[in-house]
Formats: structure tokens, C-alpha cells, sequence
């Protein structure tokens, strides 16, 4: 009987843990350099503190476990405040501001996707709210029509 109530134990723990995962959200500044030290895709979630589609995604789409595990695995994962002049970072010997980076990366509606290739060359959008399996799709589309891998 011992030994039923700890495996039992044993697995809500490990559910409980797997429901805590979450999208590992890093500064741009920080996935420029770990995508230099580790090639990977960028992932970078262009957002406004008043875009209510930028909240429905964080909340309905970037909790969801399928879309959690594929953007861990695949890239690296960037919150990006388009309207954010305060914090600066160096990108290619420039200084920019998020919203100086949102404008150089030709944002213009939120919530917006941009995904830059492990070279940090190349970049392609996936604008709009979009629930998780569409969200999924649009990403594998990007992926497997060769973006990225150059």
C-alpha cells in the first residue's frame, strides 16, 4: 500500500511539474548571443502593454504544453515591447531601443511574430492572434520551407 501512494505521489508531482513548463522568454540581447554560441532560430513576440490579441496569445497560446515544448526546442524565444524606449542594447554596432528594433524590423500591427534565421540575417513575419494549432502550423510552415536553414 506504501508503495501505491508513492508512485501516486510520485505522479501528480511530475504532473504538476510538467504544468509549471513554460516558453523560456529571453532579452533580445541574450538570444543574439546564445543563438552565436548555439545556431537556432529567434522567436521574437513583438507586443504592446495595451494589444488585448497580445494578451489572449500569452494567455491561451503560450500556455499551451504543445506550443510550450516546440518553441523551447526550436527556438529561441524573445518578448519584445514595441512601444519600450527605456532599455537599450547593442545589436550589429548599433544601439537600439525595443521600439527602435520593432520599427528597423517593419512592425506595424500587434500582436506580430517575427522569426530571424540562426545566421540573424534573414527574417520573416507571422502577424495576427492565432489559437495554438494555427500557431503551431504557421511556424512548422516557416521551418519546413527552408527558412532558417541557410
Amino acid at each position: 500500500m506504501k508503495k501505491l501512494v508513492f508512485i501516486g505521489l510520485l505522479l501528480l508531482t511530475a504532473n504538476f511539474a510538467q504544468a509549471q513548463e513554460k516558453i523560456e522568454w529571453l532579452k533580445f540581447e541574450e538570444a543574439v548571443a546564445a543563438t552565436e554560441a548555439n545556431p537556432k532560430m529567434l522567436l521574437v513576440d513583438v507586443y504592446t502593454d495595451w494589444c488585448g490579441w497580445c494578451k489572449k496569445m500569452d494567455k491561451e497560446t503560450f500556455t499551451d504544453p504543445d506550443v510550450i515544448k516546440y518553441i523551447n526546442e526550436k527556438f529561441y524565444a524573445v518578448k519584445m515591447n514595441a512601444e519600450d524606449n527605456k532599455r537599450e542594447f547593442d545589436f550589429k554596432g548599433k544601439k537600439y531601443s525595443e521600439a527602435k528594433m520593432a520599427a528597423a524590423m517593419r512592425v506595424q500591427s500587434y500582436p506580430n511574430f517575427v522569426i530571424i534565421d540562426p545566421t540573424l540575417k534573414n527574417i520573416t513575419q507571422m502577424p495576427g492572434y492565432r489559437q495554438p494549432a494555427q500557431f503551431l502550423e504557421g511556424l512548422d510552415q516557416i521551418i519546413h520551407n527552408g527558412f532558417g536553414t541557410k
